[in-house]
Order: structure tokens, then C-alpha cells, then sequence
């Protein structure tokens, strides 16, 4: 008689923990090409945008919020482009095959951006880096849960989402070692030094060797991808697409799309500013204690400095994302997946409401903003454990595309909004984020539509 495992991971094989590992090493380096803009956005749109100069403070701010907010909506458009279609693709020809392409197109439109010298370039290379980006995310979640059993399923797959941090670590380093140094010198005889931020994105051209690995390690579908083709018998990307919206699916499909909604834009219009907080409240000190003439004084090691604090600010959120996403599968399982959501959004909208509202003090927001990451960003896990159960196979890339993309356009305008308000309303970062904090209020009610799939088998 067979010992029943009691450990989630008992008697995981090697070829599922290979399939892990290669699945969340492409979604580390598609969080890093995500979030290496966010680590240079402060010295990268400035350089872009002729007229920016000579703004006052106010002002200069506003203008700078409202082109980076375009640059994050084409970012979530071009990631609703990438992951339905590199999602269909990926029930058509496999989610091996699939995967391979996501991580070339991040990879390649990453390194261009390097050559951006208007501040449209690098919007559409935005656009374009997020084709892949979104389609990888569907791949390698469908692949994930195909391969590991219904007990290791929501452990796993939290693993495989929380493994973005490495994405945003490694974006962080580059902020703080290479954007932080503003110009690089090239290494080679009568090169001109160029804006450090450029080489932070060609930096992204590395991922591109993952490929190597995944053709070498993973050579076959899953079983379950190649049980399904057969008994698809060739049906079209579209009608993939439009069973999804049959009166069996429609409600999984409707509360996933607006869950993602939320959990996107509170993500670019709320978490990703936890960063800027600690350096803004460090820069009015510096401004405080040297006067008017500060950029004067101090020149390059100010900027170094403002630059270094800033990315302390994302370490220390991102941090505590990390451990808010690994802890949501651990929830999942003890409080069902419903319950769990409900317990992020609410607090989320708590820690956000404190973070921009009540708190300036460095050393507290220092304290406070691992909290904030982790509830803020920690329920994003739940989209990987969550989506994959809720279509059947011959969908299922598809319908966790679907949702996490169509959620891309939907969070789109709400950027824009919010870029709007900053420049043209005056509403000061602090009151944007604020303000679309409340969606969080809305995510969990919107859990309460959905089925409860703890411990049920994924469907067929």
C-alpha cells in the first residue's frame, strides 16, 4: 500500500521541478523587461522630451506623470495584443513553441529601446516589448498547471508568480548601478558616453539566450496540450476565443477579466509609485537643508543619491510583494481562493490609503512599505493559480490570456486618467494613487461571483 503524500512537494519529479524553474526564469526576465522602464522612467522620458526643461517643479512633475502614464497604457495594450494572440497560439501549436517566441519578441524590443530619440519611440517599443510580455505570462502559467498534480498545483504556481521579483530585483540593480551613474562610457576606442538608461535597456537583449535552455530541457508538450489538440480537431483561434463566452464559461471569463482589470491598473497607477514616495520625501529634505541652488551644489552625486533612495523605496516594496505573492498559495489552500482574494484587496486599499495619506516620515515609510507591497502586489499570485482552473484544457491558455490581456485594455484609460489628472488637474501623486486605491474595494466584491476551485481537479 502506497504511502499518501503529506507534503505538497513529495514526490514532485524532475521534469515538473524543470518545468518550473524554466517557466518562471521567462517570467523573471518578462517582469525585468516591464520593470526596467519603471526603473529609469524618471531619467528616460526627461531625456526625450525637448520642452520638459526649464519647467518649475509642479509642473515638471505633472508633464513627466502624464507621458509616463501613455508609455504604461501602451505597455497594457500592447500586453492585451501579445497575450490573446501568442495565447491562442499557444493551444494551437503548444506551449512549448509558444514560450520560445514570447521571451525572442520581449527580448529584441527591449534592446531597441535603447535606440529611442523621440518620446513616441519609445512608447510604440513599450508597446511592442509588451507583446511578448503578456503572452508569455498565459504560456507559462497554462504549462505550470498542466504538469503539476491538483495538491502541488496553487503552491507551484505561486512559486512560479512570485518568482517576478527576481524580474524587478534585477531591474532595481540596473537602476541602481548603472541609470544612478547617468552617462556610460562606451568600451571601445572614440566612443561617446550615452545616457546610462540606454544600456539599462540593452541589457534586455540577454534574456533572449532562455531559449537555448527551453529547447534543450523541454522538447515535448504536455500531455494534456496533445491529448486536447486531438480531440480539438483543428478549431480556429477565434472560435477558441468565443467558447469562453459560452453560458458555462461566461461568468469565469467575466469575473477573471475584471479581476485582472484591478489588479493592473492598481498595480501601474498605485503600486509601482510606492517606489518614488521615499524619494521624494528625501529630496525636499536635501532641498530644505541646501536651498534654490541645490542641483548646483551638488550636481551628479544628487542625482546618484535621489536615484539610489528611489530604488531603495522599490527594493523594499518589491520585497514585500515577493513574499505577499508566495504567501497567497499557502492562503489559497487554507482559505480557498475566494477568501484569500478578498483578504488582499482589503487590505491593499488599507495599506495604500496609509502609505500616500498618513505617512511621510522616511523611516516610516521605510517600515511601512514592505506591507504595502505585499498586499498590493501579493495578489497578483492569485491570477496564476486562479485562471488556469477555471477553463477547461482545450482553452486554457486561452482564457487566461484572454483575461489578463482584455484586463490590459480596460486598465489602459485609467492610466490615462490618471496621467490627465496629474498634469492637467494638479492632483499631486499622492491623490491619484489614493484615489485609484478604491478600486481594490471593487475586487472584492467582484471575488464573490466566482466559483471556489480549492481541491477540485483542473477541468477536462
Amino acid at each position: 500500500m502506497s504511502k499518501h503524500p503529506t507534503k505538497w512537494y513529495e514526490g514532485i519529479t524532475r521534469h515538473q521541478w524543470t518545468v518550473l524553474v524554466i517557466a518562471s526564469l521567462g517570467w523573471i526576465f518578462d517582469t525585468f523587461e516591464g520593470q526596467v522602464y519603471v526603473s529609469s522612467m524618471n531619467e528616460a522620458m526627461p531625456d526625450l522630451l525637448a520642452d520638459i526643461e526649464g519647467l518649475g517643479g509642479a509642473e515638471r512633475a505633472g508633464r513627466l506623470a502624464y507621458f509616463n502614464n501613455i508609455a504604461f497604457g501602451a505597455f497594457l495594450l500592447g500586453g492585451a495584443v501579445g497575450g490573446i494572440a501568442f495565447g491562442i497560439l499557444g493551444d494551437r501549436i503548444g506551449r512549448v513553441k509558444t514560450l520560445m517566441l514570447t521571451i525572442a519578441a520581449y527580448s529584441a524590443f527591449t534592446f531597441l529601446s535603447a535606440f529611442s530619440t523621440q518620446w513616441w519611440h519609445l512608447v510604440a517599443f513599450r508597446f511592442l516589448v509588451a507583446t511578448g510580455v503578456g503572452g508569455e505570462w498565459a504560456v507559462a502559467a497554462a504549462l505550470v498547471a498542466e504538469v503539476f498534480p491538483n495538491r502541488a498545483r496553487a503552491r507551484s504556481l505561486a512559486i512560479f508568480h512570485a518568482s517576478s521579483v527576481f524580474g524587478t530585483w534585477l531591474a532595481i540593480a540596473v537602476g541602481a548601478f548603472i541609470v544612478a551613474g547617468r552617462e556610460f562610457a562606451l568600451p571601445f576606442p572614440g566612443g561617446e558616453a550615452v545616457a546610462s538608461w540606454r544600456v539599462g535597456f540593452a541589457v534586455g537583449a540577454l534574456p533572449a539566450l532562455l531559449i537555448l535552455l527551453i529547447r534543450w530541457k523541454l522538447r515535448t508538450e504536455t500531455p494534456a496540450w496533445s491529448q486536447s489538440r486531438q480531440r480539438r480537431q483543428g478549431a480556429g483561434g477565434l472560435s477558441l476565443a468565443l467558447e469562453l463566452f459560452r453560458p458555462d464559461l461566461r461568468r469565469r471569463t467575466l469575473v477573471g477579466v475584471s479581476l485582472a482589470s484591478i489588479g493592473l491598473a492598481t498595480f501601474w497607477g498605485v503600486h509601482i509609485y510606492g517606489k518614488d514616495l521615499l524619494r521624494v520625501e528625501i529630496e525636499s529634505r536635501i532641498s530644505e537643508d541646501s536651498g534654490p541652488s541645490t542641483e548646483e551644489i551638488l550636481g551628479d552625486e544628487r542625482f546618484a543619491t535621489l536615484k539610489r533612495w528611489e530604488m531603495l523605496g522599490m527594493l523594499l516594496t518589491t520585497t514585500g510583494g515577493g513574499a505577499g505573492l508566495l504567501a497567497f498559495g499557502a492562503l489559497a489552500e487554507a482559505l480557498g481562493r475566494r477568501r484569500a482574494f478578498a483578504l488582499y484587496h482589503l487590505a491593499g486599499l488599507g495599506a495604500a490609503l496609509v502609505v500616500f495619506q498618513w505617512i511621510s516620515s522616511p523611516l516610516a515609510l521605510m517600515l511601512a512599505l514592505p506591507l504595502f507591497g505585499f498586499f498590493t502586489l501579493g495578489m497578483h499570485a492569485g491570477y496564476a493559480v486562479y485562471f488556469p482552473e477555471l477553463f477547461p484544457t482545450r482553452v486554457r491558455s486561452t482564457g487566461a490570456g484572454l483575461c489578463f490581456n482584455v484586463a490590459r485594455i480596460l486598465a489602459a484609460p485609467v492610466l490615462f486618467g490618471s496621467g490627465w489628472l496629474q498634469r492637467n488637474a494638479g492632483m499631486s501623486l499622492r491623490g491619484s494613487a489614493s484615489l485609484l486605491s478604491l478600486l481594490f474595494l471593487f475586487g472584492a466584491a467582484v471575488i464573490t461571483a466566482g466559483p471556489e476551485t480549492r481541491g477540485t481537479d483542473l477541468p477536462e
